[in-house]
């Protein structure tokens, strides 16, 4: 009899974690594979929820905790963040040995784990690389791991194809779709009064769902953008707003205390929250009108469920996009007549008929099927992977 191939796979974000939660649950219920469950990041900080307690309620054993992060979101409190986690996880990777260590996205945290794996000569397989967020440094992270990656799990075949053009191996690069259309088709959505009271707050007959992120790349000025976003919101007075915070990124907490000063303004049609977790986030989507903000769930997620994105800004500028993102400069005037053009019942009707470039769900299952039966010997040993010009 094998003896169980262990997977450990690392989760820093609450968002991050949503994503990973049928792959987890599908390596936890394998007989023939051991979760190893390691999480990081914003899980273990009280101004993000405390979100590892969560994961902890779903059923999930947490093997190891990593706490990096520093009491800071500046550019040097985030590098040395990244110092200390890639400490901790050499630590974590001595005791726990895995197998293959699993990797999703492009933020510091995960480098962290990436550079203490590939030092430990530990196979990394990676999900959703080959993606482009050009507005982000999340693009040079994600590019990085895929470096550091023996395995490649990608969400469409654009990226497949960059992720060969980085030089990986085409055997060893699998297109699986996105990991969130997993949540839409195995998630049991709320009614709209259920999410009503599970949230306490009530909505109107014109609702936005506002996530927006720092853009941590170029010359950007988040309070000069969230102001434009805020006053944007102001011409729609009629409106409910359901906010979420913004991640541990440079500048997050300015973005995070403006949306919280903004919310104490507008008590009667304004809530924000830390985390919604996926079922009441994608209820969310499913009973609001437009999904406003940087998200890369208002390019994946929103679209499957019928509904439109107004997309600010360049954060997630080159990713595979449906007719139904409306791209838009973050300036006020820009702002609110994007988001005219997705309350119109035109493009309504238009948001609900489009096809998503990220599969039909079921990625969770191809994924933990390939981990169990990869052969990995001599997996370690990667050869540059030319194309043939």
């Amino acid at each position: 009899m094998r003896k169980a191939r262990k997977i450990c796979v690392v989760t820093g974000s609450r968002a991050e974690y949503g994503l990973l939660f049928w792959l987890l649950r599908e390596i936890q219920q394998d007989h023939d594979l051991e979760l190893q469950l390691v999480v990081t990041g914003m899980h273990l900080a009280p101004e993000f929820g405390l979100t590892y307690r969560i994961i902890e309620e779903d059923g999930f054993c947490i093997e190891e905790k990593v706490d990096m992060l520093l009491s800071s979101d500046t550019p040097v409190g985030i590098a040395k963040s990244l110092g200390l986690g890639t400490i901790s996880f050499a630590d974590v990777f001595d005791r726990l040995k895995p197998d293959i260590l699993v990797l999703l996205g492009d933020r510091y945290e995960i480098l962290a784990a990436a550079q203490a794996a590939l030092i430990a000569n530990i196979p990394i397989a990676h999900l959703h690389g080959g993606e482009a967020t050009e507005g982000a440094i999340d693009e040079a992270i994600r590019h990085s791991i895929t470096k550091m990656s023996h395995l490649h799990f990608v969400a469409a075949e654009p990226y497949r194809k960059r992720v060969i053009q980085l030089g990986e191996n085409p055997d060893r690069v699998i297109n699986v779709g996105a990991l969130g259309l997993d949540n839409i088709e195995r998630l049991k959505l709320l009614e709209r009064n259920e999410f009503e009271k599970s949230i306490q707050f009530k909505l109107g007959r014109v609702n936005f769902l506002v996530t927006y992120h720092p853009v941590t790349l170029g010359n950007h000025n988040p309070k000069y953008a969230i102001d434009q976003l805020l006053g944007a919101l102001d011409d729609f007075p009629d409106a409910k707003v359901i906010f979420t915070r913004p991640n541990s990124d440079t500048n997050g907490r300015i973005i995070a205390q403006t949306i919280d000063e903004y919310a104490i303004k507008h008590p009667e049609r304004v809530k924000v929250f830390t985390s919604l977790g996926q079922t009441k986030y994608l209820s969310a989507i499913k009973l609001t009108d437009v999904l406003i903000g940087n998200s890369s769930s208002g390019l994946i997620e929103v679209p499957v469920l019928g509904k439109p994105t107004v997309n600010l800004g360049d954060r997630q500028r080159g990713r595979l996009k449906t007719e139904s993102v409306i791209d838009c400069q973050e300036t006020k005037e820009e702002i609110s007549a994007s988001i005219r053009k997705a309350l119109s019942p035109e493009f309504k009707i238009l948001a609900k008929n489009v096809v998503s470039p990220y599969g039909k769900g079921g990625a969770s299952v191809r994924i933990k099927e390939f981990l169990k039966d990869v052969e990995l010997e001599g997996i370690i040993i990667k050869q540059f992977y030319d194309l043939q010009i």
